[in-house]
């Protein structure tokens, strides 16, 4: 080859590496360079979404206690701990604020309610009897009186002669199967039936006496 053909080829090959190398060059010094990871500065939440967290608690507790408690609030304030954990204090701060005023909204709705009356239950009154007594062959008022399970005084008999006028007829007949209300001897009515036993005077089967028919009036 001639020497001024191999001073060309040279002189070309030269050239085309050198700007091989500047395309090079340039196409790395064109690239952006990578993003860098910027230091996380999370420090936590605020103070004041702190205290806001806290009051929204502080609520929702005294409405839980006063049975107005809202489940959906426990969450909302879970949700504004997580977004403060997550440095996310803005959004916080709004959760636990709506959570407070969801949580007051409920205290005043239920302070406000009408408070429902208890009726006081109605008062038992008193049977005036102490029970009932079934008569039986060879039964009469006096003996019935004076059973231990009756008055266990005989002259008492007055009182169940009286209770149970609309069936006797006389004082001195009852029949068996016939049911006496036993009434309760009390103080003026027991002294009025011991003192008309005392003092009836005589009597005679079958009849009404005018000194039972006097008792019966009183």
């Amino acid at each position: 080859m001639k020497p001024i053909a191999l001073l060309k080829v040279t002189a070309l090959a030269v050239l085309t590496s050198g700007f091989m190398v500047g395309c090079q060059q340039s196409s790395t010094e064109d690239m952006p360079a990578e993003p860098t990871m910027a230091e996380d500065t999370c420090e936590g939440a605020t103070p004041e979404v702190r205290n806001a967290i806290y009051a929204a608690k502080l609520k929702n507790a005294r409405a839980r206690n006063l049975g107005a408690d809202w489940e959906e609030n426990a969450k909302i304030i879970e949700e504004a701990e997580k977004a403060a954990a997550d440095c996310e204090n803005v959004r916080a701060k709004v959760l636990a604020n709506k959570a407070e005023a969801a949580a007051a909204a409920a205290i005043k709705a239920m302070q406000m309610a009408p408070v429902e009356e208890v009726a006081e239950p109605a008062p038992v009154e008193e049977s005036p009897y102490l029970g009932g007594y079934l008569v039986v062959s060879g039964d009469n008022l006096w003996n019935i009186a004076g059973q231990d399970t009756v008055y266990s005084n005989p002259f008492m008999w007055p009182l169940i002669y009286k209770a149970n006028s609309g069936q006797i007829k006389d004082a001195d007949l009852i029949y068996p199967g016939q049911y006496f209300y036993i009434p309760k001897a009390k103080g003026n009515e027991r002294a009025a039936a011991m003192e008309h036993a005392k003092n009836r005077g005589a009597w005679t089967l079958g009849e009404t006496e005018a000194s039972d028919l006097d008792y019966l009036s009183q």
